[in-house]
C-alpha cells in the first residue's frame, strides 16, 4: 500500500486523488493508496515517515540529507530537473520587510534569519553567504518551520526570512522586498521523490504507476492548468484567486517532469550533503550511492516513465 500527505487543494495529486486515478491504476499491480494528513514541509513529516504512516514522500535534495544522515529508511528513486526558463515565475527568495535596512546579502552580518533547520531554506542560505564572502558564522540562522517562519517574519522576530514553496508568494503579496533567488545561485537542490526502503524493496512497481501518474499529470496540467488549482474548493483558505491563482497557473506551465533518478545524480546529492557537512548541519558524510534506488532496473520499466 502507498501511504500519501494529503496533497491539499491543487496540483497533480490533488487531481489523482478527486478522479481515484491512483486507486484505478495501483489495482492493476495489486496494491492500493491511502491518504494521509497534512504537513507543512518535508521536515514536518519526518515523524510520519519513521512511523510509517507515510512512505512515499516528494521534497528536495536537502531535507532527504538531513533526514538521511540520521535515519537510512528512505531512498530516493526520481527527481525533477530544475526550471531553467527565465519566464517561469521564482518559487523562493530572501525576504525582509519593505523598511529593512538589508540590502543585499551582505547586510545579513549580525542579523538573524528564519529558515527550515536541514532543508532548502538554509541550504541556499548557505550558498548565498558563501557567494557573497560572509562568514556562515556572522549570521544568526534561526530553525523554524514555514508557519512558524511566516508568522516570526511577519512579527519582526526574525529580520530576514528565505520563503519556499506556498510561503513565497504569500509573503511577496504582503509587501515583502527580495534580497535574492534561489536560481541566482549554483543551487543542486533538485526536487525528489524518495519512499521508504520496504516499499522499494518489496513492491517497486507499485511505486513505478505512482511515478507514471505524476509524470503524466504533470505534463496535462503544463497544457491545461487551470483545471489542476482549486480541485476540491473553489471558496476558503486553501482556495486561490487573482494574482496568485494566476501565478500557480504561470509556474504550472513551467514545471519540468519528473523523471528516474540515475547514479549521475548522485553529484547533487553529493554537493548538498557536502555544504551541510561543511556548516555542521549534519554530524556526518552521506553516500549518494546508499541513498538513490534504481526503480527503472528495479521493475524493468520501458514505458514513457523511462524517458529522460
Amino acid at each position: 500500500m502507498l501511504k500519501l500527505q494529503d496533497p491539499g487543494n491543487a496540483g497533480p495529486l490533488a487531481y489523482a486523488k478527486r478522479e481515484g486515478i491512483l486507486e484505478k491504476r495501483l489495482k492493476a499491480v495489486g496494491a492500493s493508496v491511502e491518504w494521509g494528513g497534512s504537513y507543512a514541509s518535508f521536515t514536518a513529516t519526518i515523524d510520519a515517515v519513521h512511523s510509517g504512516s507515510v512512505n512515499v514522500i516528494q521534497g528536495a535534495i536537502s531535507p532527504a540529507v538531513g533526514y538521511l544522515a540520521n535515519s537510512p529508511d528512505i531512498k530516493i528513486f526520481s527527481v525533477t530537473d530544475p526550471v531553467t526558463d527565465p519566464a517561469a515565475p521564482d518559487t523562493d527568495g530572501l525576504v525582509v520587510r519593505p523598511d529593512s535596512p538589508i540590502k543585499s546579502v551582505k547586510d545579513l552580518v549580525g542579523k538573524q534569519v528564519a529558515v527550515n533547520k536541514g532543508g532548502k531554506g538554509e541550504y541556499l542560505l548557505l550558498l548565498a553567504l558563501e557567494k557573497a564572502g560572509v562568514p556562515v558564522d556572522q549570521v544568526k540562522r534561526v530553525y523554524l518551520n514555514p508557519d512558524q517562519g511566516a508568522a516570526a517574519f511577519a512579527t519582526g522576530k526574525v529580520d530576514a526570512w528565505w520563503a519556499i514553496v506556498k510561503a513565497y508568494p504569500e509573503a511577496v503579496n504582503k509587501g515583502a522586498r527580495v534580497i535574492v533567488h534561489g536560481r541566482e545561485l549554483d543551487d543542486k537542490d533538485l526536487t525528489i521523490l524518495a519512499a521508504r526502503n520496504e516499499l522499494l524493496e518489496q513492491h517497486p512497481e507499485a511505486v513505478r504507476v505512482y511515478l507514471e501518474v505524476v509524470q503524466e499529470l504533470t505534463e496535462e496540467a503544463k497544457k491545461t492548468p487551470e483545471k489542476f488549482e482549486n480541485v476540491f474548493l473553489t471558496q476558503g483558505p486553501t482556495a486561490v484567486s487573482g494574482a496568485r491563482l494566476a501565478l500557480d497557473i504561470e509556474t504550472a506551465k513551467h514545471a519540468n517532469i519528473p523523471r528516474y533518478v540515475t547514479q549521475d545524480d548522485g553529484a547533487n546529492i553529493q554537493q548538498v550533503a557536502d555544504l551541510f557537512r561543511k556548516y555542521g548541519v549534519v554530524p556526518g558524510p552521506v553516500d549518494p550511492a546508499n541513498v538513490l534506488f534504481d526503480l527503472k532496473a528495479a521493475t524493468g520499466a520501458s514505458s514513457p516513465a523511462s524517458a529522460g
